[in-house]
């Protein structure tokens, strides 16, 4: 992989703000799915739960990466 150059300084939302608001749905969408925001001993396994939405992440990423390349970035 190439070294990536620093970032540039703009005027953009900071993602963190971004982060908040997203964090901030999800929190609107629990409650508006189970009735409650997510809590600890809820009955589930976090560490499951955690592994399946990576593996989903990985899906996601490498679908990005597909069509951004082409063939993937491996075989350029």
């Amino acid at each position: 992989m190439k070294e990536q150059p620093p970032p540039k300084r703009n005027d953009t939302t900071p993602i963190v703000d971004l982060v908040k608001e997203d964090l901030e749905a999800r929190r609107r969408k629990g409650i508006e799915t189970y009735g409650m925001p997510l809590r600890a001993w809820n009955g589930r396994d976090a560490l499951q739960d955690a592994y399946e939405e990576a593996l989903d992440l990985c899906c996601y990423l490498r679908q990005a990466i597909q069509e951004r390349n082409g063939d993937g970035w491996w075989s350029k």
